[in-house]
């Protein structure tokens, strides 16, 4: 049986464990009994940790950014981004120590129980599958979004959607995050070789595509920006969205060798995250103005346009396997903790694994195709329960493990971190109540725009973009 709170580092099978010997089975608090007979859930290094972090983050969400900054202006957006890149930080931070701290918590529901017992289980638990649900919807979005820039229109958008949906469900079915780490490495380098592109390209053309064609141009971009209330909200929202894959760092810490190489893995990601957020928010609003594309892989015109999707391309849908898989991973170890068949290569366990990732892949595709709104309901979604999963638990998590320290031993450190941990779930409230404002007009608005007549459209989703 699972031992509670074992925080023993689990190392690939050994050679003669995959003889058939019994006595080298390990036993880990979040998945039981680990042998050469099942999966090793267990196999993930350091570097490869970093780099799935990493990829959860980085998608084309980077892209919205710019949009962001013309909202916000160039020195709020930078500063906005650098607070949401500090607060995350720090929170995915004490992801780590938390899981450290209890070994037996695999997703943020296990964190909902213990802060809130079985009510709050349930809860985050519902939240999490239903937000990374949308959100693999939008990747399969955005795969149809690339295909039909490349081929410019080459085929009916739904059939794009039902590609993307078929290749996900394949890939994403892989069993363990070791073996899928790969396309991660690939797909991050996809994402950033696109982005790097547009970068460049937008700061050696005499003007972006959406600027006018003839006559002088010089870039509008504003140092601030002075938007209305809500209009500020929606674009802080998108900049909190950019960093909201700090919920799966549960999942991806269970799957860690060396846990205690978290935090190397975190330093890693942040610094490339971070990095890249600042850099090419500033330097694409710079060159581009009131006239960027979002996303932004628009920006450079209609050649450029196809190459970017073209390199980015497999960045979009490993961000839709990675998001896929973690989803139906949360629901497979929720239907078989604590059962033989968790680690097994049992008829059972194969049922029940493709169950749940041919349910994810199959539900985020009728709702990617059959809402006329999605983009705004992802926003919505996004607003409520990205937010609510990325700020508010977090500071939650800390007070629970330190709260009761006792005075004598309660140093500067304590006292910034109970300010930290108050700050953030303020200010996750705030953010998710006035991002929600917003996103549910703007979904009133869009329906009003298209009838709600949007199902399963061929129409030419690239052209906005």
């Amino acid at each position: 049986m699972t031992k509670k709170g074992d925080l023993e580092a689990i190392e690939r099978t050994p050679s003669h464990l995959q003889q058939g010997s019994a006595k080298n089975i390990t036993n880990d608090a979040v998945f039981g009994e680990i042998t050469a007979d099942g999966p090793n859930y267990r196999s993930l290094g350091w570097i490869a940790t970093a780099i799935l972090m990493s990829k959860s983050m980085i998608g084309l969400g980077v892209l919205s950014i710019p949009a962001a900054f013309d909202v916000l202006g160039i020195i709020p957006g930078v500063l906005c981004l650098l607070a949401i890149g500090s607060l995350t930080s720090i929170s995915a931070y004490v992801v780590g120590t938390f899981k450290m701290n209890h070994s037996e918590v695999y997703a943020i529901d296990d964190v909902g129980y213990k802060l809130f017992g079985v009510v709050g289980r349930e809860f985050f638990g519902a939240a999490f599958i239903v937000y990374w649900t949308f959100v693999v919807g939008s990747g399969m979005l955005s795969v149809s979004i690339a295909l039909n820039a490349i081929s410019t229109h080459g085929a009916c958008t739904a059939v794009f959607v039902v590609v993307a949906f078929a290749a996900t469900f394949l890939v994403c079915s892989i069993r363990t995050l070791g073996r899928i780490s790969f396309i991660a490495w690939a797909g991050l380098a996809s994402i950033l070789a696109s982005i790097l592109l547009v970068t460049i390209a937008v700061g050696v053309q005499d003007r972006p595509a959406a600027a006018p064609s003839s006559g002088p141009w010089k870039s509008d971009y504003k140092l601030f920006g002075g938007p209305k209330f809500l209009d500020a909200a929606s674009a802080i929202s998108s900049l909190v969205f950019a960093y909201a894959g700090t919920t799966t760092f549960f999942a991806i810490a269970a799957e860690m060798r060396e846990p205690k190489h978290y935090a190397k893995s975190l330093t890693v990601c942040q610094i490339l995250v971070n990095s890249t957020y600042v850099s090419i928010g500033i330097v694409v609003y710079y060159f581009c103005g009131s006239y960027v594309a979002s996303p932004a892989l628009g920006s450079a015109g209609p050649l450029l346009k196809k190459v970017a999707y073209g390199i980015g391309i497999l960045g979009v849908f490993v961000s839709a396997v990675l998001l896929s898989h973690v989803t139906a991973k949360y629901i497979f170890v929720r239907l078989l903790r604590g059962t033989r068949h968790l680690t097994s290569n049992s008829p059972q366990h194969w049922l029940v694994w493709l169950s749940c990732t041919f349910g994810v892949t199959v539900v985020a595709y009728i709702i990617a195709s059959a809402i006329p709104v999605f983009n705004s309901l992802v926003s919505l979604i996004g607003a409520f329960f990205g937010t609510l999963m990325s700020f508010q638990p977090f500071g939650m998590m800390w007070l629970y493990d330190n709260w009761k320290t006792d005075k004598s031993k309660r140093s500067i450190k304590w006292y910034l971190m109970c300010t930290w941990s108050f700050f953030v779930i303020v200010a996750g409230t705030f953010l998710m109540i006035s991002g929600t404002w917003g996103s549910v007009l703007t979904i009133i608005s869009d329906y009003s725009a298209t009838g709600g007549s949007a199902a399963w459209s061929c129409a030419d989703n690239s052209n906005s973009v």
